[in-house]
């Protein structure tokens, strides 16, 4: 096979810019003439100054915002590492299109859109599959073969990209991350424990309620299929190939396109933030665009966070998926941004400013 889609992701790459450091001081200037005490708001002053530097310039707004939602399957589930099996994947992703999930109607408390995306679902679904998006029909079992080819692994990647400039270009300036695929919180562990230098067994959660029992066949699963295939923990596409899912590369590749199209991306849980880590691998400068959520529940949630040097905005001990989390923070970004926009200034209520001191 040839590497067309490897060459033209590394051609996006090559274009990525840090967050433009001007305009975050000026918006850090503007929160020190802002009529209340200095940081009183904390990570959400943080937050308004991070999406200055994103969209390069401290006055701007949200007015569109959707959730790209990459739903894969992943063989390694023939493993029994999953109370369900495969067909869940699909019936969900259906219902995102059918108002019928968690994400949807905290979504539309928080006036986000949903953008699912089959990027690999064993399964067609009309309302969701489109060929264009589709990279293939699931992956391979990894405990006998490489998840998915190289080349299969860089188009995904370019597949999240492409949606981002989509979206871009129809007026969205704020996007939050989520997937739907039984098996995947198997692979984003073993993406973790190969990125993180890890033991399968430090990174490895019950995912959706596993027992003891299963636990412990997931850790061996991960454990065997990381020893057999050996990925480069220098190469993420090398061990997204071996170790990988789809929708793992798709939302890396979200990540990667809201550094190239200056859209700030929100990171939900576990294996948004492993997609998130694998962005940042591939491009240190993409991960000035990547805005936390909340701290997944699964053990590696937390260290995937400290490896990006990102702190949560919320702890809600939450552990859906689907981009649950992401949406959740979305209110409290906006609320932030009111208080920045809207709010007078020292000069205007006649009172001294505030002194800063170290």
């Amino acid at each position: 096979m040839s590497e067309e889609f490897e060459k033209k992701l590394q051609q996006k790459i090559a274009e990525i810019r840090p967050a433009d450091q001007d305009s975050m001081k000026a918006a850090k200037a503007h929160w020190r003439t802002v009529g209340k005490p200095l940081n009183s708001l904390g990570k959400l002053e943080e937050a308004v100054v991070r999406m200055a530097g994103i969209r390069g310039k401290a006055d701007y707004t949200i007015r569109k915002k959707g959730l790209v939602i990459m739903c894969a399957d992943n063989g390694v589930v023939a493993e029994g590492v999953t109370q369900t099996g495969q067909e869940v994947t699909a019936i969900v992703a259906e219902n995102f299109t059918r108002r019928a999930t968690s994400v949807c109607l905290m979504a539309e408390i928080a006036g986000v859109e949903l953008f699912p995306v089959d990027i690999g679902m064993a399964v067609d679904v009309p309302a969701v599959t489109k060929p264009e998006y589709k990279v293939m029909s699931g992956t391979k079992d990894m405990l006998l073969e490489p998840a998915m080819t190289r080349e299969q692994a860089a188009q995904a990647v370019l597949t999240g990209i492409h949606m981002v400039e989509k979206l871009a270009g129809q007026g969205y300036d704020l996007l939050a991350t989520g997937e739907m695929g039984i098996g995947n919180t198997t692979t984003s562990s073993a993406v973790a424990a190969v990125l993180l230098e890890r033991d399968a067994a430090e990174v490895t959660g019950r995912g959706a309620g596993l027992s003891s029992e299963g636990l412990n066949r997931k850790i061996d699963v991960i454990r065997r299929s990381i020893e057999l295939h050996q990925p480069d923990k220098k190469d993420v596409l090398d061990v997204l190939s071996k170790v990988g899912g789809l929708d793992i590369a798709g939302l890396a590749g979200v990540f990667l396109g809201g550094a190239l199209y200056h859209v700030p991306v929100i990171i939900d849980g576990f294996i948004s933030s492993v997609a998130a880590l694998c962005a940042a691998k591939l491009c240190p400068a993409a991960a000035d665009y990547m805005m936390p959520s909340h701290k997944s529940g699964e053990p590696a949630g937390g260290m995937v966070l400290e490896a990006l040097k990102l702190s949560p905005y919320i702890e809600c001990n939450m552990s859906l998926g689907e981009g649950s989390g992401a949406v959740a923070a979305i209110p409290l970004l906006e609320m932030g941004l009111a208080v920045y926009h809207e709010m007078s200034t020292f000069d205007e209520i006649h009172v001294e400013q505030y002194e800063e001191f170290e």
